[in-house]
């Protein structure tokens, strides 16, 4: 277990002890430092505090962090489509159907399965477990780019990208209906579903800030062909907004109509593009993916 100690000075004063850890360790997120403070390995002034505890000039900061745990999730040779890769990351191009992280029900297949196998160690350890190297997800039915972290550093700095929305994410979907604007900016707070707690929904109760841009690309007899860029990144952010507003993902079971296109197995959504800044150069990446097998067979299928 490491040990670190920090004393508060005047400009400390004022902020919250998460954020301070955060910014005063390398490798340590907000969330981290939290579920650190959930199980007692922070201390102000010899004793725990709140997460949200506001520091104080002078205040005497303790920080225990135990060992890191070994990955629990099995290696297995899985076939990845790797578009980058290097000491601190790699861009994968996650296909239709493969669940990104191993979770009840999906403890084997998944893509961080395929990772341990294909890196080894050399993943960040800092969402767990089960969750190594995973900064942001998309969902089982969804193809498309993902970020992988290969240490904790770069986690990091990737995570505040994410926070600061100066990382981009773009989709391509195709939508139920006619969109009547050819560009719209949809603004609606997403939480979990009063009933259905599986399912999320814009709410103004418990919920958290939601921006999505759309922009059509081609409109067809009753399906809008367009890209989407999230500005924040909420579970299952693009399926619920553009279901808000009556235009649903195609295929998508759980969001869209009862009578569900079953032939695209899953919403006809793909993560086509992702810009960020590299942590370790400061350089600035862009990759894109070409839409995939399923996606272009269904376009074939519509007319205009």
């Amino acid at each position: 277990m490491t040990k670190l100690e920090f004393t508060a000075d005047q400009t400390d004063s004022g902020k919250r002890i998460d954020s301070f850890l955060a910014d005063n360790t390398e490798e340590m997120t907000r969330s981290a430092v939290q579920k650190l403070i959930e199980e007692g390995s922070v201390e102000v002034n010899g004793k725990v505090p709140a997460k949200n505890y506001k520091l104080r000039s002078g205040d005497h900061i303790c920080l225990s962090i135990p060992e890191p745990k070994l990955p629990e999730a099995k290696p297995e040779n899985i076939p990845l489509d790797i578009v980058f890769e290097d000491d601190d990351l790699l861009v994968v191009n996650k296909p239709k159907g493969m669940v990104v992280h191993p979770a009840p029900g999906n403890y084997d297949g998944t893509l961080v399965n395929a990772l341990l196998y294909h890196c080894g160690d050399s993943l960040s350890g800092i969402n767990g477990v089960l969750r190594p190297g995973i900064i942001h997800r998309i969902d089982k039915d969804t193809s498309g780019l993902l970020i992988v972290a290969k240490n904790d550093f770069s986690h990091k700095l990737l995570a505040e990208q994410i926070k600061e929305h100066s990382f981009t994410r773009k989709y391509r979907a195709v939508v139920y209906g006619n969109l009547k604007e050819d560009e719209a900016t949809i603004n609606a707070p997403i939480g979990r579903h009063p009933v259905d707690r599986k399912k999320m929904t814009v709410t103004q109760k418990n919920s958290r800030e939601a921006v999505t841009h759309y922009k059509v690309l081609k409109r067809y007899a009753g399906f809008t062909y367009v890209e989407l860029k999230l500005e924040t990144g909420r579970t299952h952010q693009i399926r619920v907004h553009m279901s808000s507003i009556g235009h649903p993902v195609a295929g998508d079971p759980v969001y869209g109509p009862k009578k569900v296109i079953t032939s695209l197995g899953g919403q006809c959504l793909h993560a086509y593009y992702i810009e960020f800044v590299h942590p370790r150069t400061g350089q600035t990446l862009s990759f894109s993916s070409g839409l995939p097998d399923y996606f272009t067979k269904f376009l074939g299928t519509l007319t205009d």
